[in-house]
């Protein structure tokens, strides 16, 4: 597995500005799955890379901001071959902007620690309010719909490596 280290600027010359999106499975194969404070969606933890970042070292720093976890509770399984990409709706773009949206490599983690160690207060703003387990394809049903066709080439992508950890 090879990792992407570039400098950021807010977006690339397309437009899309570079992201991490995070998978965490447990022992049964379920997912996390995360409510965003104050809004009513769930989605998978994710979060943008920072200048002289690796995609991976900000995956690991997204999980400690978003969900408390330490690189020790988690083992990493795979990551997204390739950038997936999605466009924000109209409606949340700022006039005459440039940016369209986001490219993200997925990373799959396995869960090494008790779900007691996911702490969603342990950063200055929190992303999350509320967390739960959820089967695998469970997602799809309810993420907002602009980002459902990247979440399901993430996930069909690293579908295998969560099987194969429970044959």
């Amino acid at each position: 597995m090879t990792d992407h280290q570039f400098n950021q600027c807010d977006f690339d010359d397309e437009g899309y500005r570079p992201n991490v999106g995070i998978i965490i499975c447990n022992r049964k194969g379920q997912l996390l799955w995360a409510r965003r404070t104050r809004l009513d969606g769930w989605q998978f933890p994710q979060g943008g890379v920072e200048a002289e970042e690796t995609c991976e070292q900000a995956a690991y720093r997204e999980l400690r901001e978003e969900v408390g976890l330490q690189q020790s509770h988690v083992r990493l399984l795979a990551c997204t071959e390739h950038w997936l990409r999605y466009d924000l709706p109209r409606r949340y773009l700022r006039s005459g902007s440039q940016f369209r949206g986001q490219k993200q490599r997925w990373y799959l983690f396995e869960m090494l620690a008790s779900d007691q160690c996911v702490n969603l207060a342990c950063y200055r703003t929190p992303e999350f309010d509320a967390w739960r387990w959820v089967e695998y394809w469970t997602p799809l049903e309810q993420i907002i719909e602009f980002k459902r066709n990247v979440y399901r080439q993430a996930m069909m992508e690293l579908e295998p490596f969560v099987k194969g950890l429970y044959r």
